[in-house]
């Protein structure tokens, strides 16, 4: 598909069930060590960074989300991972929706934790701060009054990406992928923090009722990193339904 990128990934364990986790936008497979160590005596496990996180280059262009999801399907076909179970947590949530309800691939179960995907609509507030920013973005060209601008408005993620990495987190972000939510017919398990505001409770209400075949459990203390938050608690929960 790109002839300038590559996906570093770790694997560990020789079960004969392959687990594939899919981690957050911006964090790396260093975030699910302490799962990994409990999971790998039962199961092959395989985690990615993605390109421009950890080890994984950067493409010399912008991507959207299907990029990633095909990149990840690329990966599937070459290390021969066939029907894994894929627990995937915010960005990482986005491709496997589009894996198990778009490309329709071969996955035997999913865990989704305080994944993202769903476009809410804007609070009036921020939709107010967007206009007033467009209307400023035309006053001048001047790169010091953008970058200005850009401080002055942009979220603290998009402050913290390099320049080369901004339109694909903007492309990113305007797609909505409820849509294919309806089209996954894998047994999956929804675990979200109550505390979320990242990626809000009524997300995971939504991904609950839109999954005919999912159940959701709530942490009713943890925010958006429940995984991280309670760890043996989500082990036991992944080893229960597993």
């Amino acid at each position: 598909m790109f002839e300038d990128y590559s996906i570093y990934f770790e694997k560990y364990g020789q079960g004969k069930e392959t687990i594939l986790i899919l981690p957050g936008w911006g964090h790396t497979r260093k975030t699910f060590t302490y799962l990994i160590n409990l999971l790998k005596d039962t199961y092959t496990i395989y985690i990615v960074d993605y390109p421009g996180f950890g080890n994984s280059l950067w493409p010399n262009k912008d991507l959207t989300i299907y990029d990633y999801t095909n990149m990840i399907r690329d990966l599937m076909e070459k290390e021969n991972i066939k029907n894994p179970i894929i627990i995937a947590h915010s960005f990482g949530g986005r491709i496997a929706i589009l894996l198990s309800g778009y490309y329709k691939e071969n996955i035997k179960k999913l865990i989704l934790i305080d994944i993202a995907g769903i476009k809410r609509r804007k609070k009036l507030r921020v939709w107010f701060k967007e206009k007033i920013y467009k209307i400023l973005k035309r006053i001048s060209k001047n790169k010091n009054y953008q970058n200005y601008l850009t401080k002055l408005f942009a979220s603290p993620d998009y402050k913290t990406l390099p320049n080369n990495m901004k339109k694909t987190f903007q492309n990113i972000l305007k797609e909505d992928l409820k849509y294919y939510l309806s089209y996954i017919s894998q047994e999956t398990l929804i675990i979200w923090g109550s505390l979320d505001k990242d990626t809000p409770l009524k997300d995971g209400k939504l991904i609950k009722q839109k999954i005919k075949n999912s159940e959701i459990i709530i942490y009713p203390k943890a925010k958006h990193f429940t995984y991280l938050e309670y760890p043996y608690l989500t082990y036991q929960i992944i080893k229960k339904f597993l």
